[in-house]
């Protein structure tokens, strides 16, 4: 296990680089010019020379490419091209509020996907599995804004049972913000308990029907400790991967999903820096999401042992 992580973390590292690569060539690909959109268009080309100085755009792409990975190093992304706050103050202020929404609607994806499909599999041919099936497609085929507006229509405007929109901070109140979060976190998690339902049903009836099941219910055990005892610990292999390969999609969807309940998260600083063609927030939010992307992949494969011993990966013992 020791040399199977020193590989992985030598694995990220070479992919932090070549994603810092990516970015900062893709970024300068895009159309438009960022002195213009910060100097306005009635700027003068002498004021456009100075801002391109400024933000050190005259320079070789290797000389600004250098210049970008040694501020990086020293945790310095430069200061937002279109508010001049510095960009970690920004991610300071706005990641907080998506963390705590892709939380919020993992916890909710991951309940309500195992426990229609624990459904599903304890009832299989009978009106549970119907409903959960039903539940699911619906999940998968509905886009996510639309549930977000029917939502806000009945769920807050008609029955008043959640906010409209806005948020509040944790700190401020505690209470008030899940509450706050609540709405828009079962809008992000729907699609992603639908694929947990669908995947878990299949592993439990894949499950169900091995050998130690049947030497399990032939010892006497009872239906249902078999269930959650073999066939649910066995199946959460499968919930585990799922988690770990649509986390970037919960992450893309949050941007959506923040818009239409007007959340001050990373969906919006986001959006934001694509319109106004803001260099470093780009630059900050694409490398900030990779290293996420990496760190969720490793503690995916470090779970797998640990919630099936008799995984071993990568040739430890």
């Amino acid at each position: 296990m020791p040399r199977y992580l020193l590989t992985r973390l030598w694995q990220s590292a070479i992919t932090l680089i070549l994603a810092s690569i990516v970015v900062f060539v893709g970024v300068r690909q895009l159309p438009g010019d960022a002195a213009l959109a910060m100097a306005g268009e009635e700027a003068s080309p002498e004021r456009l020379a100075e801002i391109r100085m400024q933000l050190g755009l005259d320079q070789p792409l290797v000389g600004q490419y250098a210049t970008f990975v040694g501020n990086m190093l020293r945790g310095d992304f430069g200061a937002s091209t279109r508010t001049g706050t510095p960009v970690t103050e920004l991610v300071a202020a706005t990641l907080p509020v998506t963390l705590w929404l892709a939380a919020y609607a993992l916890i909710v994806a991951i309940f309500v996907g195992v426990m229609l499909g624990v459904l599903a599999e304890r009832f299989r041919g009978r009106w549970p599995e119907w409903i959960a099936n039903g539940l699911a497609l619906i999940g998968l085929s509905v886009p996510n804004f639309w549930l977000g507006i029917l939502a806000i229509l009945y769920l807050a405007v008609t029955l008043r049972l959640f906010p409209a929109s806005g948020y509040t901070p944790m700190g401020q109140d505690p209470l008030g913000s899940i509450r706050s979060l609540t709405l828009p976190a079962i809008i992000l998690g729907t699609s992603l308990a639908a694929v947990i339902m669908r995947q878990t049903r299949a592993s439990m009836i894949e499950t169900m029907k091995t050998d130690y099941v049947r030497t399990a219910r032939a010892k006497g055990l009872g239906s249902g400790r078999v269930l959650f005892r073999y066939g649910l610990r066995n199946s959460l292999i499968v919930v585990v991967t799922i988690v770990g390969l649509q986390l970037g999609g919960l992450i893309s969807g949050a941007v959506v999903t923040e818009r239409i309940f007007a959340l001050p998260g990373f969906g919006k600083l986001t959006l934001d820096a694509v319109f106004t063609r803001d260099y470093p927030v780009i630059q900050a939010v694409v490398l900030i999401i990779t290293v996420g992307y990496i760190l969720i992949n490793l503690a995916v494969d470090v779970l797998y042992s640990v919630i099936n011993p008799r995984i071993r990966v990568g040739g430890g013992s």
